[in-house]
């Protein structure tokens, strides 16, 4: 059930470059109507948005599209949201993006099984040229790019590689939509509507200084497992060891296979390691068959490396410290958090702190099924970008 408890928050400062609002209405109409009073001003240039998958969509997305009438929205389904308050559950947060301060372009990718190099270049050539016609700092230097991908579309990989291709040195972060951790349907909203099957690009140039940054709290241990028969298409790994996935798997953690649950994965993860990092490739669920079905794409001879959580708490601490140190006080950070971090954080009783640490650093955003950091799909990672208060750089000629 939708939370019904009180009204929108906002951020005070009429002159912020952005401000924040949550809406807990369970009525679209009247969750619209809160987030508009909120964040509508005359220079009011784009509305971001992250909401939970129990709204009916296609009211809600009316809903939004009265309430911000010519003013560009997009957004996506969550696995849980981060509000001004920290972690919320089945309501909208939305970020208001003022056209002084950021000259933003947008732009609905479909069919992405068939998303090919021609097509990314002439998207991302078309969002260039939009926000440069509008440009408040040069393009190339200072702008980058959020992806909203549809969680269950299994077409991530293919779509970050062909797209960091195009986008060159412009960085680029994102989260895979979420549906409340029912793994069922996810949806990406731009054009108006809500899409299944379908990724949004937003591209953001601003004199604001800024960081994507990406981070995880997960050490490799000494064990080793290797994918010995998996089905690519479908994420899903059949034997480890040239054993019974889930079987393998349970041995691993010490547990038997009737006990593999998301609380187990959050807790005992695999990873692959590309040079000296570990990329976290998350299971998603036991089959009935004995395979496990993954979040990230698997194949046959990868070697998974079992990784141990060390404190997600203090991990998360120094990296927005240091976000802090590098650019200032941060007007906002935009934060794409895996959903299973968030279950670690419930399992362990931390959610109220890791709250009152997300709020003081201004952290608004959503839990994923997976997060984009820089043309790579990876898991259990809180991704991002921290904008920061005072231009750095002057117009753009």
């Amino acid at each position: 059930m939708l939370d019904s408890s009180p009204a929108a928050h906002a951020m005070a400062d009429t002159d912020a470059p952005l401000r924040t609002a949550v809406s807990r209405q369970r009525e679209p109409a009247a969750a619209a109507r809160e987030l508009a009073e909120a964040l509508c001003h005359p220079e009011l240039g784009f509305v971001l948005f992250f909401c939970s998958a129990e709204y009916p969509l296609a009211a809600l997305s009316d809903a939004l599209n009265g309430a911000f009438e010519g003013v560009p929205v997009a957004g996506c389904t969550t696995a849980g949201e981060i509000t001004p308050e920290g972690y919320g559950r089945g309501c909208i947060v939305a970020i208001g993006l003022d056209r002084r301060h950021f000259a933003v372009s947008c732009a609905l990718v479909e069919d992405l099984g068939g998303f090919d190099l021609i097509r990314a270049q002439r998207i991302v050539d078309g969002l260039l040229d939009d926000c440069r016609d509008r440009a408040l700092a040069p393009v190339g230097e200072h702008s980058f790019a959020l992806t909203l991908l549809d969680g269950l579309s299994s077409c991530e990989e293919q779509v970050l590689a062909t797209l960091d291709a195009a986008l060159g040195r412009i960085p680029s972060f994102g989260g895979s939509a979420g549906d409340d951790n029912r793994l069922a349907h996810t949806h990406v909203n731009a054009g108006g509507r809500f899409h299944g099957q379908a990724a949004v690009v937003v591209m953001v140039n601003t004199r604001l200084p800024f960081e994507v940054f990406t981070t995880h709290h997960l050490r490799p241990r000494d064990e080793k497992l290797v994918v010995t028969r998996a089905d690519r298409e479908r994420r899903r790994v059949l034997e480890l060891n040239a054993l019974p996935a889930a079987e393998e798997y349970a041995r691993l953690v010490g547990l038997p296979v009737e006990a593999l649950a998301p609380e187990v994965f959050a807790r005992h993860p695999l990873a692959v390691r590309l040079g000296e990092a570990h990329f976290v490739r998350s299971i998603q669920r036991v089959n009935d068959d004995g395979s496990l079905s993954f979040y990230c794409a698997v194949e046959n001879g990868i070697v998974l490396t079992a990784m141990q959580p060390a404190p997600m708490m203090e991990d998360l601490a120094t990296v927005l410290a240091g976000l802090n140190e590098r650019l200032g006080e941060p007007a906002l950070i935009i934060g794409c958090d895996c959903f299973l971090r968030r279950l670690e954080l419930e399992t362990l009783g931390q959610v109220p702190s890791a709250s009152r640490l997300l709020a003081r650093s201004r952290v608004i955003g959503f839990n994923t099924y997976g997060e984009q950091h820089h043309g790579t799909h990876i898991n259990q990672t809180f991704t991002g970008v921290a904008i920061g208060s005072r231009p750095t750089v002057g117009p753009a000629r």
